[in-house]
């Protein structure tokens, strides 16, 4: 009997339960979707068809893609810049040579700082332009003005990066500081390596590139896996590793609710739900996958060719395979909120399966 009043008392439970809200962690998606939905908020379900038209629209949250360049290969050797210091020694065996002293058969001069103009002073010489030629080259035009004066002296240069043949490692690395490219073909890969390194610490790193008062960025992720985007390094460029600042939110019927920052380029809502584990099988309405976006004012457009309104709500229906491949190639934007819906049929299932429990438990009692 203490059975039959422990199902009678579950039944009544569960009869109060059913005159009540279930609990739940997100909404259904009719209650986003539905009549009650303000004018200004518009309803666009996701197909493969109409994914390639929002693709066209202007990007949310950002500028649309990584502005970087593919990689050029320089000469092997280093041209000589204005700030650079150049060491000559002199070599010459006459003993009465008007460049050494007696019994002198090399000296080294004072170093020289290559001025704005490009030229470096050599005693006896005045002023050679040496700007833009290799170490090489500047030493056979230094020996073929000094040839007149002692024919049988020999050149010998020594060239230190100045701060237009050196680049800067800013943040991110193990050992930050200016760094002298030792030719003009060195990596941005192999630059980070001298730094040390990018440092464990930073999460998602991002290598953003300052040049001519320009920045470029890019994950390192993609400089590791992709040669071409492992550009040659100029002097004067200033490189920084940061965290990548780009993220959406995941809610709702998924199996983790957080904030998601972007670890590559392009994510699609496929692989966004597949990064915070799926959905929750007794939860989720995979009919109800919902992408909440808000747009720039001047980005709205009334003949499709941009977002009908500044907020916009993206449908995707995953039972369906023209739902899936819409959701496969639909890519998430920065702030996106990416809202897994609730079913209305799956609590009532659950109250359905608890009720045939008691049943079961009652028989064992009998």
């Amino acid at each position: 009997m203490s059975a039959l009043r422990l199902v009678a008392a579950a039944f009544v439970g569960l009869s109060l339960l059913g005159g009540c809200t279930l609990p739940r962690g997100g909404p259904v998606a009719y209650e986003i979707t539905g009549d009650a939905t303000p004018e200004d908020i518009k309803i666009e379900e996701v197909t493969r068809a109409s994914v390639k038209e929002i693709e066209r629209w202007p990007a949310a949250g950002w500028h649309g893609h990584y502005h970087w360049f593919s990689r050029q290969p320089g000469p092997a050797s280093r041209a000589i810049l204005p700030g650079d210091l150049i060491t000559l020694t002199i070599w010459d065996n006459q003993d009465n040579s008007l460049l050494l002293g007696p019994e002198q058969r090399s000296a080294p001069l004072r170093p020289e700082e290559v001025a704005l103009d490009g030229t470096v002073f050599v005693p006896y010489v005045d002023n050679i332009q040496v700007k833009g030629l290799t170490p090489q080259q500047a030493r056979e035009v230094i020996q073929e003005r000094l040839t007149p004066i002692a024919p049988s002296a020999q050149v010998q240069i020594e060239v230190k990066s100045g701060r237009r043949n050196s680049a800067d490692l800013v943040t991110g690395v193990g050992a930050p500081g200016t760094y002298p490219l030792m030719d003009r073909n060195v990596s941005i890969l192999s630059l980070i390596a001298q730094g040390g390194g990018v440092n464990e610490s930073v999460e998602n790193p991002l290598v953003r590139l300052m040049r001519d008062g320009k920045a470029y960025e890019i994950p390192v992720d993609t400089l590791y896996k992709d040669p071409a985007k492992n550009v040659i390094v100029r002097g004067g460029d200033q490189i920084l590793v940061e965290e990548e600042e780009r993220f959406f939110l995941a809610v709702g019927a998924t199996q983790e609710e957080r904030q998601v920052f972007f670890h590559k380029e392009y994510i699609s809502a496929m692989e966004a739900l597949s990064i915070v584990g799926g959905l929750i099988d007794t939860r989720a309405n995979p009919q109800g996958i919902l992408i909440l976006r808000q747009y720039r004012p001047d980005a709205v457009r009334a003949d499709r060719s941009g977002p009908p309104s500044s907020h916009v709500v993206f449908l995707f229906d995953i039972t369906k395979a023209d739902g899936v491949f819409g959701a496969r190639n639909f890519r998430i934007q920065p702030n996106d909120i990416v809202m897994a819906s609730e079913s209305a049929v799956k609590p009532a299932q659950a109250v359905i399966a608890l009720a045939g429990s008691l049943f079961a438990l009652n028989n064992i009692f009998e």
